[in-house]
């Protein structure tokens, strides 16, 4: 088996086909959206395939060392990670292809009006071993 980290990207990647950002849907259609997210997680648990899972709320602090006992603290630039992943799962599977698989099904949870939002999801598998010189250098 081999784990897979699904990064759900609401902004950064091609338009969702159901576009309509999460701060304009209903309560129900919220609702509906955690319930499939929970279903989903739960599926997989009973597989064997699930790890961990989270949602990601939008703000965030850039930190960084700067000598001694003072890292500073910033709120960006975010470019690569706040404006781009509300969330993100951790599959254990046994091919790339269930990975991709799980993703196209988890970007059919619902959005605006109850239908599929279609969202991006980026499937990145975990290192298995750190890379040596030479593939490192290739």
């Amino acid at each position: 088996m081999a784990k897979y980290l699904l990064l759900k990207h609401y902004r950064g990647a091609p338009d969702p086909v159901n576009d309509v950002p999460m701060d304009r849907w209903t309560p129900e259609e919220i609702s509906a959206h955690m319930r499939y997210m929970n279903d989903f997680a739960d599926r997989l648990r009973e597989s064997g395939e699930f790890v961990d899972g989270q949602a990601l709320a939008p703000e965030g602090t850039w930190v960084r060392y700067d000598g001694e006992g003072r890292p500073p603290v910033t709120d960006g630039p975010f470019a690569e990670t706040k404006d781009l992943i509300a969330g993100w799962m951790v599959i254990d599977v046994d091919t790339r292809e269930r990975a991709v698989e799980l993703a196209g099904e988890l970007s059919a949870a619902p959005g605006a009006g109850g239908k599929p939002i279609h969202e991006w999801l980026e499937v990145r598998p975990f290192l298995s071993a750190p890379p040596t010189a030479t593939e490192w250098c290739h």
